[in-house]
């Protein structure tokens, strides 16, 4: 009898499995939630790619001048330095500011250029092609550290030496001098260009090796950098100084791959054929760099409850660099501005290209040395025409921002000791002081706010602490949101990720 029972009791929980039913509207807010997060994570590769898109321009433009506009620069300095005595000393400075930075790069170039003439690429490609498949694979992780750590310390050399050259004269000193810092700026530079050419040559090895197992093993290590990024807390600071990495990473990539062509083309007597041998590794290549990024940023972005709507902020925040570097009164070069906003130093990546180019394509006869001016003329017209166009999609971001206020009222940097002056947070528009409805304008408004701004979980109440300081602790945890969140976009670079001076 009991085992009669038993099996009407299995019978009757099994047709309980098979007809019971459930009602997902009765939790409507979760499965919306959930149906967002899907619709977030197709969005995230079109909102990257264009984030992407726009950086790889930007990038472009501050390399391309580098060649083109730069040269003409030091020129137009050099007149103005050499003619000065048939104008007088009227003017208190000899050069000013500007003209002074851009002979500092084109004398730091042509130092680098003739410098990198000793080293010699042949013995180097054939010195790394003698070692085993994985001792270069630790080679190339090493080298990727290495550009990261030398890059962040590097824009900092430059930048020391455009301050000590053109600072005002009546400043008391305190620094080591001109000369010191050009030297560690032309060290520097070289280095710089030495370590990438070991990269461009390790790739260079990958690409010629016979069962292409280093250069899988060197695609597959882009995977592992999903590992270490996507399981980790990312606010939107963070997720910013990520994405203009990943814009550098692309972008020097690129360039890596144009010297490895260079290099084999030269090495086949320029035939055409064989480009078509380089084609598939060059597409693997850049798939799977296209591929780790979209997996990265989608899961980062949903781990996080970060909207796809965040690249279009980091977009404008990108344009807004450009469109400031355009005023009268701009207060940095744009390439420099790249420099801190993305890691993207283009003179120690200028200096190897041009070593590589001249050292692979001979100039022989007149005709040669004609295309050699008329393909410097089009580079002049392809930066020129990127920039323009550059210059109009840049404004069109700032005003689908309503950033045009902060062109004219800059973003005060924070004084060491004080936070931040404004609540920039996000590119939402503030209006101006007729009807303003910003926070920084009405601060009691501000203040009566805060609690519905700033809702802490259920988590956060369950402290193990006495009950008299369970307050205090929900207090200063609503202060620390607050105060991060007052860090704008444009008042950080690429390096204070390095620092952990985000919040």
């Amino acid at each position: 009898m009991s085992c009669l029972n038993t099996d009407l009791s299995l019978l009757r929980f099994i047709s309980a499995e098979l007809t019971r039913g459930y009602f997902l509207e009765h939790n409507e807010a979760k499965y919306t939630e959930r149906r967002e997060r899907v619709y977030t994570c197709m969005r995230i590769p079109k909102e990257l790619e264009k984030l992407m898109f726009f950086g790889i321009f930007l990038c472009l433009d501050a390399f391309l001048y580098v060649f083109t506009l730069l040269p003409l620069r030091v020129f137009l300095a050099m007149f103005r330095f050499i003619t000065l005595p048939c104008y007088g000393l009227r003017d208190r400075r000899l050069l000013q500011p500007a003209q002074v930075c851009d002979m500092l790069k084109g004398v730091i170039l042509v130092i680098c250029y003739f410098m990198m003439h000793y080293v010699d690429y042949s013995m180097m490609y054939h010195l790394i092609r003698g070692q085993s498949v994985i001792k270069l694979y630790i080679i190339y992780n090493m080298l990727e550290v290495a550009d990261r750590l030398i890059s962040s310390f590097g824009q900092d050399i430059l930048d020391a030496l455009y301050w000590t050259a053109t600072e005002p004269k009546e400043r008391k000193r305190a620094h080591i001098g001109v000369i010191p810092h050009f030297i560690m700026a032309v060290l520097y530079v070289f280095l710089h260009a030495i370590l990438i050419m070991v990269q461009a040559t390790t790739l260079n090895v990958a690409f010629n090796s016979h069962n292409k197992s280093l250069l899988t093993i060197m695609m597959s290590n882009n995977f592992v950098e999903i590992k270490g990024s996507v399981f980790k807390k990312f606010e939107k600071n963070n997720l910013f100084q990520m994405s203009n990495s990943d814009i550098k990473e692309r972008f020097t990539n690129y360039v890596l791959l144009l010297i490895v062509c260079l290099r084999n083309m030269e090495q086949f007597s320029w035939n055409p054929d064989h480009f078509w041998v380089l084609f598939p590794d060059v597409c693997m290549v850049v798939a799977s760099e296209i591929a780790v990024d979209i997996v990265k940023h989608a899961f980062i972005t949903k781990f996080n409850d970060i909207t796809a709507d965040v690249y279009s902020e980091y977009r404008a925040s990108l344009a807004f660099d450009l469109v400031s570097s355009r005023q009268k009164n701009a207060y940095t070069d744009y390439s420099d501005s790249v420099s801190r906003r993305m890691g993207f130093i283009p003179l120690p990546l200028a200096v190897l290209l041009i070593r590589v180019v001249t050292s692979s394509i001979k100039v022989q006869g007149v005709l040669a040395y004609v295309c050699v001016v008329l393909f410097y003329c089009g580079l002049i017209s392809l930066k020129v025409l990127n920039s323009i166009v550059l210059l109009g999609k840049s404004c069109q971001y700032v005003k689908e921002a309503k950033m045009e206020e902060k062109l004219f009222n800059p973003v005060p940097t924070a004084t060491p000791g004080k936070p931040a002056g404004k609540q920039q947070g996000t590119f939402k528009s503030t209006q101006d002081e007729n009807g303003s409805t910003s926070v920084t304008n009405q601060p009691v408004h501000q203040k009566e706010n805060m609690p519905s701004l700033l809702i802490t979980s259920n988590s956060d109440q369950f402290l193990t602490t006495p009950d008299g300081e369970e307050k205090d602790i929900s207090q200063d945890s609503s202060e620390l949101k607050h105060r991060s969140a007052k860090k704008d976009l444009l008042e950080i670079d690429r390096f204070t990720i390095c620092g952990n001076r985000i919040d």
